[in-house]
């Protein structure tokens, strides 16, 4: 595999506020929930095994001060799309979570018909419960099932069994018009076979959109630790081929690197982030980015659920802010924006970086002479190369 030379992008002072913004970009609301029944060896998200009861009634009341105390920094902005992700939202009790959602349509701008995502394990969801979710404002269901061979599920930690799986979806189509399949593959002694029974599972189901990731390593997981016997770069890169050549064939748009959808099913929240557009986040260890006229900022908030409660107390839930400088955004922006197979038009990147293109035009002149990005068109894309050498593309976009 031959390594790209990397390119730097012009050099800007990397602590210099982004300038230049016209209007801030679309706005979406990110809601955190960190408890799940297991930790599964391979993750490393902000989730924790339940210990106990949740505090939910606790944490929803910590949730909607949270986004109270925030409301100055988006006053004004319509919020255009919400996910409550984890650790498992699906553990929520019904009641609570029509409680945050009437909070988060009280307080805030929410957009008529706006997409709202509650991520579920097909292991830790009442279905009885799916109905109550709908009526309390969920639109989409997005459910991590992983594989459907319980050798396979049992080898990565996951709680539920493949036949758990198929109920748990066929369940979410009765209640939801949109939901997400989530799929792993190179996972530990799994073959081109069997994936290619998980794909016929996956495509038989029926949903409208599917995230397909390969396995990886994270540090600080147990994976890490013992590392698993998993397949090789080269099998891979042949099982990446498989999940792409079958779903295109059943008829899934391969729209951003892990993400396939049919006609109209894509998640408007994902495309959001991948347009470099804003977030803010709620809840333990939340992330957002948000942009004024002075620039644009990261937040994080406390991460451990008990001293996120305990900063509630106080209304302090933000435990870091870090502005963006004008010679990290290129490479930023770019880092979700050649997410996308269709890749963006040159205007978004004006609009959403307060930068002219022409910051970034050498390097990208340069990629296209790699023949990793395509400029041809209306559009600044990345070619099939550009998405298989994905890292060494956006290497180039690094400051100095």
């Amino acid at each position: 595999m031959r390594t790209i030379p990397i390119r730097p992008a012009p050099a800007v002072a990397s602590d210099a506020p982004a300038a230049g913004l016209v209007a801030p970009p679309p706005l979406s609301l990110y809601i955190h929930f960190p408890w799940c029944v297991q930790k599964c060896p391979y993750c490393d998200f902000n989730s924790h095994a339940v210990r106990g009861d949740i505090p939910q009634r606790t944490y929803v009341d910590a949730l909607l001060a949270d986004l109270e105390s925030a409301l100055p920094q988006i006053w004004g902005r319509r919020i255009q799309t919400v996910f409550i992700g984890g650790g498992t939202p699906s553990l929520i009790d019904p009641d609570q979570l029509a409680r945050l959602l009437d909070g988060v349509r009280a307080l805030g701008n929410l957009a008529p018909g706006a997409e709202v995502t509650l991520e579920a394990n097909p292991g830790a969801v009442d279905v009885r419960h799916l109905g109550a979710f709908r009526a309390a404002g969920i639109t989409r269901l997005s459910l991590g099932v992983q594989s459907f061979d319980d050798r396979l599920l049992a080898a990565i930690g996951r709680i539920h069994g493949g036949a758990e799986a198929r109920r748990a979806i066929d369940a979410a189509l009765a209640h939801f018009d949109q939901v997400n399949i989530d799929l792993m593959y190179a996972l530990p002694g799994q073959t081109l076979d069997d994936l290619a029974r998980d794909l016929a599972q996956l495509v038989a189901s029926g949903a409208g959109h599917l995230s397909c990731y390969h396995l990886t390593i994270e540090p600080n997981t147990p994976f890490h630790a013992e590392p698993p016997s998993v397949p090789d770069e080269d099998i891979a890169s042949d099982m990446q081929d498989l999940v792409e050549s079958r779903l295109a064939v059943a008829g899934y748009r391969h729209y951003e690197t892990s993400a396939f959808a049919r006609d109209g099913q894509r998640c408007q929240h994902n495309l959001n982030y991948w347009r470099f557009g804003d977030y803010l986040g709620i809840g333990a260890g939340a992330h957002g980015k948000l942009s004024a006229h002075d620039g644009i900022r990261r937040q994080v908030r406390h991460r451990h659920p008990k001293a996120y409660l305990e900063a509630a107390a106080q209304r302090d839930f933000v435990q870091e802010v870090r502005e963006v400088g004008a010679g990290d955004l290129p490479f930023e922006f770019m880092m979700n924006a050649l997410r996308l197979v269709d890749g963006f038009e040159p205007g978004l990147f004006p609009a959403t970086t307060g930068q002219p293109l022409s910051a970034v035009e050498p390097t990208l002149v340069a990629a296209r002479r790699d023949g990793l990005v395509d400029l041809s068109g209306e559009r600044i894309c990345p070619t099939d190369r550009g998405r298989r050498f994905l890292n060494d593309l956006l290497q180039r976009f690094l400051a100095d």
